[in-house]
């Protein structure tokens, strides 16, 4: 170890893109791997969960959309910048720890809920202990493997999603299943299946955060030859500053350090949010959604505002840099979609096609394991490979991960019998899952390596504000107005085009960011 605390060089000797990378970093990813597994785990198994939650509870569909996608999007993405800010300044590792302990232990916690608002309460703490977990592994990643291998090494962290999401419907449905067969009328406690399944799968977690501990930290930017950076001298100072920004109503503060012309846009900035959820309301939307997404928006506003005064160059390649933000569209978009078929899959299997919930969580869970993490992982190797020959060659995967899935995804939610579905929901979890490693790798591409936790948590507001916080209420909301399932999932294939529209201008625009980096820092203020 370093006297910095930070782990050497784990390559051997060569050139950043031409050296070998060592077996330590190969287990570390493997790790982040199983981090990222049971991210999905308790982040997903409310969709098997969600017909007993929805009886129990005395539930909509549009509330179950709202409990799985904007209860947890929202918090998860507006703590996600100020945390990827701390991944940026402080010990990656030691963040990880923490949040893993921290949603493992909300997830169990959410089994003791009585109602929508108390499971509510727990999938809020779920989401801001996730929102740890990938800035810091994004970053890790990038610094343990040279940009030859990146997307290779994020798709194989990111293929993490879809089997954690197939094993939570796998495990969920067992368990749900046995424990209301053994105790139909509640059992130990009075919990029922699907508070004893949260609990169940929140252990492994905390048994994991040790293991995690272990882990040693990279030296930033060492993989591609760069100086190493010298250390923050208060990482939790900025940390809180970086709240401060983002945490309504602290958000005035944070304004008013700017001066009375950046508190004043701030106000009207807020005027015009209200106003927006407002006239949502008044149209028969619900509360909860919409404030919650209007506290996501003028949060999001807020941060970049300050951000722009307190770090220029980090301004300019992320939220001042067009092609990040078309990544960002392209993908969120594509997660809008794909989160509302994938928490919808398995609802959709028990209404309407009348599937048992241990098979339909074996069904779902396992075509969507497997065909995640096969697409996931082709995505990856491909967009690496297209990369080579073509700067903007990962962008190709998203825009195919964006429009191969859709005739798919039609016949998988008009299908009258699981022998339809299932080979439909499969090769369209295929082709949606081959985006995610191009997209996140193209995005650390646009940035320096000290930017990159606060680049992943930019990244994930599109597929949380704009994917996870919208994708499943939408299709839920339109379900109990249309008191059709498939028709809340199909409607939400209208966003197509733009995400279309956004992936090809962000292939235009990729190459020229790219090679243009260093330069638009150095203009913004950077030393380097």
């Amino acid at each position: 170890m370093t006297p910095t605390g930070t782990a050497p060089s784990h390559s051997t000797p060569g050139t950043p893109e031409t050296a070998r990378v060592s077996r330590y970093a190969w287990y570390v990813l493997t790790i982040l791997f199983l981090i990222y597994v049971l991210n999905f785990v308790d982040r997903q198994i409310i969709s098997i969960l969600a017909e007993d939650i929805k009886r129990d509870l005395h539930l909509k569909d549009e509330d179950l959309g709202f409990l799985y996608g904007t209860a947890f999007g929202v918090f998860y993405s507006l703590f996600g910048i100020p945390l990827g800010r701390l991944a940026d300044n402080w010990h990656r590792v030691r963040l990880m720890t923490v949040g893993l302990a921290l949603w493992s232990t909300m997830t169990a916690a959410s089994g003791l809920a009585s109602s929508g608002t108390g499971l509510a309460g727990a999938r809020i703490g779920v989401g801001v202990g996730e929102a740890t977990a990938s800035p810091s592994a994004y970053s890790m990643i990038s610094d343990y493997f040279p940009k030859r291998l990146r997307a290779t090494a994020l798709a194989i962290y990111s293929s993490g999603l879809y089997v954690g999401g197939g094993l939570s419907l796998g495990i969920g449905g067992l368990i749900v299943q046995r424990w209301n067969h053994a105790y139909p009328s509640g059992g130990p406690l009075g919990l029922h299946g699907w508070q004893a399944a949260f609990m169940i799968v929140g252990i492994p977690g905390l048994i994991l955060a040790a293991v995690v501990a272990t882990l040693r930290e990279p030296i930033r930017g060492a993989v591609e030859g760069l100086p190493r950076p010298e250390r923050h001298p208060a990482p939790f100072n900025a940390f809180l500053g970086e709240l401060v920004t983002i945490l309504p109503p602290f958000t005035l503060i944070g304004a008013a350090r700017g001066g009375a012309v950046s508190l004043l846009v701030n106000v009207l900035a807020l005027g015009v949010v209200v106003g927006g959820v407002l006239t949502l309301h008044a149209f028969g939307e619900p509360w909860p959604q919409w404030i919650a997404v209007g506290i996501g928006v003028y949060a999001v506003f807020s941060w970049a505002a300050a951000l722009k005064r307190r770090d220029a160059p980090t301004y300019r390649l992320i939220v001042g840099n067009p092609a990040f933000l078309c990544i960002v569209v392209a993908y969120g978009l594509n997660a809008f979609m794909a989160y509302a078929i994938s928490f919808w899959a398995a609802p959709f299997v028990l209404r309407t096609l009348g599937e048992t919930p241990a098979m339909a969580g074996l069904f779902v869970g396992s075509t969507g394991a497997l065909a995640g993490f096969l697409g996931v992982m082709l995505g990856g190797l491909m967009a690496d490979r297209l990369r080579r020959r073509n700067p903007a060659g990962r962008v190709l995967v998203v825009l195919f991960g964006a429009t191969v899935p859709i005739p798919f995804v039609i016949a998988a939610f008009t299908a009258s019998s699981t022998a339809v579905f299932y080979p439909c929901f499969f090769i369209a979890s295929i082709c949606a899952s081959t985006a995610l490693g191009a997209a996140g790798a193209t995005m650390q591409d646009l940035v320096l390596p000290r930017m990159r936790g606060t680049a992943t948590g930019t990244f994930f507001i599109g597929t949380t504000l704009l994917g996870l916080a919208m994708g499943p209420y939408l299709a839920g909301r339109i379900s109990t107005l249309s008191g059709s399932l498939s028709v809340g999932v199909l409607s939400l294939l209208c966003a197509a085009p733009i995400t279309i529209a956004a992936g090809i201008a962000a292939y235009r625009l990729v190459p020229r960011a790219e090679a243009q980096r260093e330069e638009w820092a150095r203009a913004a203020g950077e030393d380097i």
